[in-house]
C-alpha cells in the first residue's frame, strides 16, 4: 500500500478521471489533440482510471505503456500542452479530492509529465550541430 488507499479509492478515481477529461476535451489548447486521438472515450477512461489506480493504489490494474501511447502523437504534442494538462489536473484534483490526496495526485502527475516530456521532446539527433 502507498498510504493513499485511505484517501484515494477506486471510487474517487472513477469520479475524478471522467470529470478531468471532460474538462480536457473542452479545452481550446489540448482538447483538439485529445478529441482527434481518442475514438472510444468510454474505453479510454477505463484505461486511464486503471492507470491511476495502478500508480496511486499499486493495484496493478493497468497493463500498457503510456510512453508508447504518447509517441504515436509526438509530432502533435507541444511543450505548452503538458503545462495546460497539469493546470487542469491540479484544478480538478483540488476541487474533487481531499487536500492530501490532491497533493499526492498533483505531485505524481508532475513527475509523470516530466518523464513523458523527456521521452517525447528530447531528441538529441534533431539538435543543430
Amino acid at each position: 500500500m502507498t498510504g493513499m488507499d485511505d484517501i484515494i479509492t477506486e471510487e474517487s478515481l472513477a469520479t475524478l478521471i471522467p470529470a478531468f477529461y471532460a474538462r480536457v476535451r473542452q479545452d481550446s489548447l489540448i482538447g483538439p489533440l485529445f478529441n482527434a486521438a481518442i475514438h472510444d472515450w468510454d474505453e479510454h477512461l477505463g484505461k486511464l482510471t486503471a492507470f491511476w489506480s495502478s500508480v496511486m493504489l499499486t493495484s496493478g490494474r493497468y497493463k500498457g505503456s503510456p510512453m508508447a501511447a504518447h509517441l504515436r502523437h509526438a509530432d502533435a504534442i507541444k511543450p505548452e500542452m503538458f503545462a495546460r494538462w497539469l493546470e487542469i489536473w491540479n484544478e480538478t484534483t483540488a476541487e474533487l479530492m481531499p487536500p492530501r490526496a490532491a497533493a499526492a495526485l498533483q505531485e505524481k502527475a508532475g513527475r509523470i509529465g516530466e518523464s513523458l516530456q523527456l521521452g517525447l521532446l528530447y531528441r538529441p539527433d534533431a539538435r543543430a550541430a
